[in-house]
């Protein structure tokens, strides 16, 4: 890849339906992926398991969007004990931000009752379209809460698609399915006419509550 790669590049590649990674960390080059069989999370038919929405409900995180995009990224692209290594590099990183100073990558951020940052996701909205790139927690539940409530803000805002990349199976509790690499490009040309907004849910509105309501009647 070009070492001019850049935040315009980027969403081209979007556009297009695929999206750059790196071998690790410590490699600075990035190559595109356009997976044969890509894994969505379907909008109007995301499941949230019973106990975890008990839990979501008691709203045990305040959750914030766009408030610390650059130390979720960070947090997604260190080592845990989980998941030692990671392929998250500076050249990503740098995108990233750029992109989120563009206004098209967002975070969802876990914040503790001691106002710790506990778990989060980023990813990149284009029209109708999210793209989830990565998420972290670092106690339980955290970024399943943040997936949720970032399911539950897509749907108040109008998208069509949440893009999860991969088979994941920790992904596969919310419903995820795999579609074949034309049925996902169909679903992506349809979802970049949308004119979804990513803020129209507000804070004051986002409770664990909130988000259970807005999927639940979605699905």
């Amino acid at each position: 890849m070009s070492d001019r790669f850049d935040t315009t590049e980027l969403l081209n590649c979007y556009r297009r339906g695929v999206f750059p990674m790196a071998d690790s960390r410590e490699d600075m080059r990035l190559f595109l992926m356009d997976p044969d069989q890509r894994g969505l999370l379907p909008l109007d038919g995301f499941h949230i398991p019973k106990r975890l929405a008990r839990t979501v409900r008691k709203d045990p995180f305040r959750v914030t969007v766009d408030t610390a995009f650059n130390r979720v990224i960070e947090a997604c692209a260190a080592p845990h004990p989980t998941r030692p290594a990671t392929w998250i590099n500076s050249p990503i990183l740098n995108l990233y931000s750029a992109l989120h100073r563009e206004g098209y990558a967002h975070s969802v951020e876990c914040w503790s009752t001691d106002g710790d940052l506990v778990g989060g996701l980023y990813g990149v909205a284009l029209g109708g379209a999210f793209f989830g790139e990565s998420m972290f927690s670092r106690v339980r539940d955290a970024s399943k809460i943040a997936l949720i409530h970032l399911a539950a803000r897509l749907i108040h805002g109008g998208f069509t698609l949440l893009d999860a990349q991969f088979h994941n199976p920790h992904l596969e509790q919310f419903g995820l399915v795999e579609v074949s690499r034309g049925t996902f490009r169909r679903k992506l040309w349809h979802a970049l006419r949308d004119n979804a907004d990513f803020y129209s849910w507000s804070a004051d509105d986002a409770s664990g509550t909130g988000a259970i309501q807005l999927i639940t009647q979605t699905s």
